[in-house]
């Protein structure tokens, strides 16, 4: 019986940041460093923009912006309000109430006091318009939503799954199921930190643990670290209690 070897078409793709071989299903994302090209994989984009590598397709929006004019405010001038202009000085009528003439004289508020001569509004009853205007009250700050965190371990572990499935990352454990399988799926809530949660999903060839902070559920999913063999993770992390979809999402339950 001949034998045949079964190839693919695919070209193996290595990261030049860690120098890592991409699995099927990863995607590689082209950088510029020193006029040469470099291909970079998800988990060290932040880790190549750092070195000053310019991601493909963004150095021609960066060079308008260096060779844009010069005169333009500094970036700490268009933060500041612009400076409102003085308002003109109001002249008001004044009447001069004379011992020798008995009428009214319209006129300003003269430089220099003069002899038996004095000084009055024009209006009985009016009010001074030099007074200070009364205080603005300031404008309500718009109410900051702060997320409770979870004090039962089950309901921090399906909180931390709700925000992992919104975010980008189940689009790649869709991707390396495809190649690998279906994945195992740890959950770990932290035992020094009551908001930390670890997520764990990992083949037979690699792994990833990503964190979840239930307190700031802002910032997102973080990736903490990857491997290729699950001798790497310790015994906790290799009890699944989660399983993945098809299209990568976590549900708990092993």
């Amino acid at each position: 019986m001949e034998r045949k070897s079964i190839t693919t078409s695919r070209a193996a793709v290595a990261c030049d940041v860690c120098g890592r071989t991409l699995l099927r299903g990863e995607h590689a994302d082209a950088f510029i460093a020193n006029g040469s090209r470099r291909m970079v994989c998800e988990l060290c984009t932040a880790r190549a923009a750092n070195e000053g590598w310019i991601r493909e397709g963004a150095d021609n929006t960066l060079s308008v912006r260096r060779n844009g004019p010069r005169g333009g405010r500094s970036l700490l001038g268009r933060l500041k309000p612009p400076r409102r202009a003085a308002p003109p000085p109001v002249e008001l009528p004044y009447r001069r109430i004379s011992a020798n003439v008995d009428r009214i004289v319209p006129g300003t508020r003269p430089a220099t006091p003069v002899e038996h001569d004095e000084l009055a509004p024009a209006e009985a009853g009016r009010p001074d318009e030099t007074a200070a205007a009364p205080a603005v009250a300031p404008e309500p700050r718009e109410p900051r939503h702060v997320h409770a965190v979870p004090t039962n371990a089950d309901l921090k572990m399906a909180r931390a799954l709700d925000v992992f499935n919104l975010s980008a990352h189940p689009r790649r454990i869709a991707g390396v199921t495809r190649s690998l399988g279906t994945p195992m799926v740890s959950v770990l809530p932290s035992e020094v930190e009551g908001a930390i949660v670890s997520i764990v999903v990992g083949w037979e060839l690699c792994w990833y643990r990503y964190e979840v902070d239930l307190a700031d559920e802002a910032a997102g999913v973080r990736v903490l670290g990857q491997g290729a063999e699950l001798s790497e993770l310790s015994e906790a992390e290799q009890l699944p209690n989660a399983v993945a979809d098809e299209r990568g999402r976590l549900v708990l339950g092993a």
